[in-house]
């Protein structure tokens, strides 16, 4: 079979630019001119493109930043982080540690650190997710550069910079964009070990995965198989070092992964948060349940107990990625990806077991294969911003691929596989018309794109064939730029829509226009959970943003999701139903889905009221879910108790719990629901209905009437109730 390599750099552009070398000096004035100029051998244009891309990352990622609300379940976990560092250690939702959010706390410390040094607020949390989500396209670009050249380098990292669900998470304090980036540090160490044969970057590459452990526990193990079969492979080493490397560096993932998880489930559980989505109060049951195997199989713990809000990205199945939910997010490049794989696979076929490339290709083909395959037949909760960790592979394999099978085109050799180019990039400029024709009418921005797109990818293909059949090779340059156009217009514009409008979504974050599918509220957790839309602002000692913006302040709206809308009467959180599937708002106050909670509105006059007689609790007040208590958090700046976790069912509160902390004065206030339910029990219900004081809604709302009556008169009211010590028996 014939086998055609590219070359090592790109040839058919440096022989006309390259740059005369620097002088021997090796002084600082060199190595700056190198930073912005790039190494002698580059061609003159690739580290000022490289830049180029870069500013535009930073522009799509950091655009008026100051409107980044963001995911406020995590920011109220990072702000009570910033009081307490017991809280910054567990990751708990508040500074008390009742509780603590459904995930490790890594990209919580990440953010936290940037708000201890600059000040909690908008910027100082997103700050963190821009450089990373930036971090990762240089990374990218350098990996893909090292082995493929300057041009599959630049375009991979251009295709990592416009994909719009990264744009729009990285646009997000969900810690996906921390988790990708270590992900890449790992792949970056993998190649190295694959290079070389050595032991240590091998091991720096597991310790990069045990910290993406940290950050979203089993989603960092996806690419695990992958990095194993590559060095197993492709490293330069014999058959006895590799499994002896890869026996130590699985060391060392075990360490790096486990050694959080190890001290809290050893910490005495009772001077420790409860482990927020748990079932056993364990971390070990989060990671095999919640966090783990229950997002796969549909189930939500280890118990097997049904898996949740599946409805978010649509019905589990190989086609996911291209339904109206996601494919818009993610699947404009994955028809050019697939064919690139397999092009590029065929075109080093006879290359020797550690050849570079061809590892390479089987590291980006790879991740790009199963996280597919995770995340299309995933029947747990599934969010479309899962799948920004998909976003490096395709983008890879864009870059790869398509200088590979550029000039085996240009050539003319390697048999049949020297006409995949024109296929690849009609078949993937058809399917990027069919996704810019779904939202037709959603705005002059995708009207000009999908002209953009097909107009450049029938230049593309024409000029192409033209430009090989007449042999001009200016002709097949210009087609192939043409071809960039044409499959980047559509994640372009949906991209810009993300970066630039008015409406953000810290629950379930999407780019371009809403498609009809994708609910917003709920179904957190998983691999990246939600969190509510957010809280009214206030005056007070709440935590607030530039600006004057506060941290808590909702959104006008959401792409793909419910919205919340705002309220001048006080906090709007999402009413999130058990099952994660649905959430609704409402126009005044706070709907706090069942049991403790349920049904009531916290007005940020109730909140006013419970901080004038807080008389020295240490919590301000206990209620249902992590939605209601993140809001209440990020407006009064105060802890609040969080009975049921992000669910509601999480066994956080007991009675003999309860009345500890109102006994020894910790917590005065509860609401709760009298049919018990989500977020709470009947016995807590029943305890506190016959021995607490329910507090009737005209002592804090003015525009209660006379007729106001207590939360006590009906077996199925909810309400507000004052506890003191006296109460408990």
């Amino acid at each position: 079979m014939t086998t055609l390599a590219p070359p090592t750099r790109d040839e058919g552009v440096r022989q006309h630019s390259h740059r005369a070398g620097p002088p021997a000096d090796g002084g600082i004035k060199a190595r700056t001119r190198r930073l912005f100029t790039g190494p002698p051998d580059d061609p003159r244009w690739a580290r000022p493109t490289l830049w180029a891309v870069l500013v535009l990352a930073v522009g799509l990622y950091a655009w008026n930043v100051s409107s980044i609300t963001g995911n406020t379940f995590y920011n109220a976990a990072v702000y009570s982080g910033t009081k307490s560092w017991k809280a910054f250690f567990f990751g708990a939702l508040d500074s008390g540690s009742f509780i603590t959010v459904d995930k490790p706390p890594f990209a919580l410390w990440v953010m936290g650190i940037s708000a201890r040094v600059f000040g909690f607020g908008t910027w100082q949390l997103a700050l963190p997710m821009v450089a990373l989500g930036t971090g990762s396209v240089a990374l990218l670009y350098r990996m893909v550069k090292r082995d493929f050249g300057a041009v599959a380098g630049t375009v991979a990292a251009l295709a990592l910079a416009l994909t719009p669900i990264t744009v729009a998470i990285t646009r997000d304090t969900n810690p996906d964009p921390v988790l990708v980036f270590l992900m890449l540090l790992g792949a970056a160490g993998l190649m190295k070990a694959v290079r070389g044969g050595r032991l240590m970057p091998l091991v720096w590459s597991a310790v990069a995965i045990g910290f993406a452990f940290n950050t979203k526990m089993m989603q960092a193990y996806v690419v695990l198989p992958v990095f194993f079969l590559v060095y197993l492979w492709a490293a330069n080493a014999s058959l006895g070092r590799r499994i002896r490397n890869l026996a130590v560096a699985t060391v060392a993932l075990v360490v790096s992964s486990a050694w959080w998880m190890v001290v809290v489930d050893l910490w005495p559980a009772s001077s420790r948060p409860y482990i927020g989505g748990s079932t056993d109060n364990t971390v070990w049951d989060l990671v095999i349940g919640y966090n783990g195997f229950g997002r796969i199989f549909g189930a939500s713990s280890s118990t097997g107990s049904a898996g949740n809000g599946a409805s978010f990205g649509g019905t589990a199945s190989v086609y996911r990625m291209f339904n109206d939910i996601m494919g818009g997010q993610i699947s404009w490049l994955i028809p050019f990806a697939a064919i690139a794989l397999v092009g590029g696979l065929v075109l080093r076929g006879r290359a020797p077991r550690t050849d570079a490339k061809r590892a390479a290709l089987m590291l980006w083909g790879g991740w790009f294969v199963v996280h597919y395959l995770t995340f299309a037949l995933a029947e747990g909760t599934f969010h479309p911003y899962y799948v920004t960790a998909m976003a490096p592979g395709i983008a890879a394999l864009a870059g790869i691929g398509g200088v590979m099978l550029y000039r085996a085109f240009r050539e003319g050799s390697a048999a049949k596989w020297g006409w995949v180019l024109p296929l690849a990039v009609a078949v993937s400029a058809v399917w990027a018309v069919v996704l810019l024709q779904r939202v037709s009418g959603s705005g002059t921005l995708y009207t000009v794109a999908e002209i953009v797109t097909g107009v450049a990818g029938a230049v593309s293909v024409l000029g192409l064939l033209a430009g090989r059949f007449l042999k001009r090779q200016r002709l097949l340059g210009f087609a192939a730029l043409a071809a960039v156009v044409a499959l980047l217009a559509g994640p372009a514009a949906y991209s810009v829509s993300a970066a630039t409008s008015a409406s953000n979504n810290g629950t379930n974050p999407t780019a371009g226009p809403s498609t009809g599918g994708g609910m917003g509220g709920g179904g957190g957790g998983g691999m990246g959970g939600g969190a509510p839309s957010g809280t009214g602002s206030r005056s007070g000692n709440a935590p607030t943003g530039t600006g004057g913006q506060s941290m808590g302040e909702p959104p006008a709206g959401a792409n793909g999701s419910s919205s919340t809308g705002s309220s001048s009467s006080g906090t709007e959180v999402s009413g999130t139903e058990a099952s994660g599937a649905e959430s609704g708002t409402q126009s005044s106050g706070s709907q706090m889905g069942g049991g403790a909670g349920g049904g009531t509105q916290v007005s940020s006059e109730m909140i006013t009221y419970l901080e004038k007689n807080q008389d020295g609790a240490t919590w301000l007040i206990a209620v249902a879910t992590d939605q209601t208590a993140a809001s209440i958090i990020l407006e009064s700046g105060q802890p609040v108790i969080s009975m049921g976790g992000w669910s509601g069912t999480d066994n956080a509160m007991t009675l003999a719990k309860l009345k500890s902390l109102v006994k020894s004065g910790q917590l005065h206030y509860i609401i709760i629901s009298s049919d018990g339910g989500q977020g709470t029990n009947s016995e807590i219900a029943t305890w506190v209905e016959k021995n607490g004081t329910a507090v009737n809604s005209s002592a804090y709302s003015s525009s209660s009437g006379s007729d106001s009556t207590s939360s006590s008169t009906s077996s199925s009211s909810t309400g507000l109730y004052r506890l003191d010590a006296s109460d408990v028996s």
